[in-house]
């Protein structure tokens, strides 16, 4: 948490125009970019001099964020990114609290600055790299903190409909459509303020969740057939080769929640699916659990990633099949977590 010192010391430095970056994960998400675009926006209003610089594309799904178009994607213009980066004099981080998730290149790049950082973030366990973190595990949300930031900057009447836009982007994407537990009344009292200021949830909703394309849907249907359900462990997984994935010509965002599917079935209690990544030469892992089974402590422990208590990511650089197999020596191992996770 940044104490009240602190947050005068930012705001100090906010006073006058500088030329401030934020930076968002790679694999960006909706809470990445809503976080990113509404303190882009806000910082705007200052006649702040701000680039967003994201590490990869974001997926189809969230093209039409307002001011999306602006974002700076490091991997298209590493030498661009390195410059922008270097002009910096704060560097914002948003909806991560380790470097290395931003992808190797632009983790060196940001090791090499010498300057102000600013971590806003909800991930549990953060690195210790920023001269100012906001970090808070028990928020629902990046862009739930962003608001709070803004509250505590005394600037909540700066946000507009483009800002509560982009904060109500990432609410409802990272609770789920408020459906996971660190979801609160303060997320909905936010919430209902945001749509108090004339934003279009319905429209926003329609496009994160209800926009498919025909590959996609087919993807889904080759994913669920490669469903398969652990009953002794309460658990389910699902595979995607790269082979498969080419075969509906997957793009960015395609696989975006088709691990639910999984958590969805009665009895589970945790979910994983695993997709191959030819290209990063990883497989890569989401994971979801229900009740107090911790994916951020089996991830962290097991497959080099980490998250939130029922929402995480991991990696392996095993094959697809030796990944599979070593998960599947692990999975015993945490037997009784599982049945004593939850009422299922």
């Amino acid at each position: 948490m940044m104490n009240d010192f602190k947050i005068k010391q930012l705001k100090e430095l906010l006073i006058t125009s500088k030329k401030i970056v934020i930076v968002s994960h790679r694999n960006p998400d909706g809470d990445a970019y809503g976080s990113s675009l509404a303190l882009y926006h806000y910082l705007l209003k200052y006649k702040h001099d701000v680039t967003v610089v994201s590490p990869n594309d974001c997926p189809e799904f969230l093209k039409w964020l307002p001011g999306q178009k602006s974002i700076r994607v490091f991997e298209e213009n590493i030498d661009k990114g390195k410059e922008i980066l270097k002009e910096a004099e704060i560097v914002f981080t948003l909806d991560f609290n380790a470097l290395h998730r931003v992808g190797q290149q632009m983790q060196t790049a940001l090791e090499e600055l010498n300057t102000t950082f600013v971590m806003i973030d909800h991930h549990e366990q953060p690195d210790d790299y920023a001269n100012f973190m906001y970090s808070d595990p028990s928020k629902a949300s990046t862009c739930e903190m962003i608001y709070h930031f803004l509250e505590k900057l005394g600037d909540l009447e700066c946000i507009d409909k483009t800002i509560a836009t982009c904060l109500y982007t990432g609410i409802v994407t990272d609770t789920g459509s408020f459906k996971y537990n660190a979801t609160s009344n303060i997320t909905h009292n936010i919430v209902a303020s945001l749509i108090s200021l004339g934003i279009d949830h319905t429209k926003i909703h329609n496009n994160i969740f209800d926009t498919n394309s025909f590959n996609r849907l087919q993807l889904l249907g080759i994913a669920l057939s490669n469903l398969k359900v652990l009953n002794t462990y309460k658990t389910a997984y699902i595979t995607l080769s790269q082979q498969e994935l080419n075969s509906q010509s997957f793009k960015k965002g395609d696989t975006e929640g088709f691990v639910n599917y999984g958590l969805s079935i009665k009895g589970i209690v945790f979910a994983v699916i695993f997709i191959e990544d030819q290209k990063q030469g990883i497989i890569k892992m989401s994971l979801r659990s229900k009740g107090n089974f911790s994916v951020n402590d089996f991830a962290r422990n097991h497959f080099s990633g980490g998250g939130h208590l029922n929402a995480a990511g991991g990696r392996s650089e095993l094959s697809l099949s030796n990944t599979i197999k070593q998960f599947l020596e692990i999975i015993p191992n945490y037997k009784e977590d599982l049945e004593n996770s939850y009422e299922a």
